[in-house]
């Protein structure tokens, strides 16, 4: 089941259940799912665009989706995240995947792969000069779902 969740104990439980980060630092809205007896098993957090890029006012972003290996609680969470942002009036989720997960329940919610980002070797560029210079070198995927098909 579908439920609401408070943004607290949505990061309380990223901390918990996440395999490699921890909860973002907010969110504009998290969302839960339960079993029917009341067990938290998964929750997703959605909040403003990582990249100013696509800091439009339009496009929001899954920053962070934890399970606990429920059946179908990634997918369920997904689809209610796009519904909750759509009723919201975003026209465009976002979100991002290694690119050695398959993606299976992104495909599931019906969202789309939309360009692979090479590795880097942090966040600090010539453009945006960062004092933490963090290695995580890892190659993501961009996937969306847009209202009708189209981008805002």
């Amino acid at each position: 089941m579908i439920s609401p969740v408070t943004i607290r104990t949505a990061r309380a439980f990223v901390a918990w259940a996440h395999r490699r980060l921890g909860p973002p630092p907010g969110a504009k809205f998290a969302i839960a799912v339960q079993t029917t007896d009341g067990t938290l098993v998964g929750v997703v957090l959605v909040g403003r665009p990582v990249a100013r890029a696509f800091n439009d006012g339009r496009t929001a972003e899954v920053t962070r989706l934890a399970t606990d290996g429920t059946p179908n609680a990634c997918s369920a969470l997904l689809g209610a995240a796009w519904r909750g942002a759509r009723a919201m009036g975003y026209c465009r989720l976002i979100t991002y995947t290694r690119a050695d997960e398959p993606g299976t329940s992104l495909c599931a919610a019906g969202y789309r792969r939309v360009a692979d980002r090479a590795p880097r070797a942090g966040w600090d560029t010539p453009s945006r000069p960062r004092a933490f210079r963090g290695t995580d070198n890892l190659a993501r995927v961009l996937w969306e779902i847009t209202a009708c098909g189209e981008r805002p």
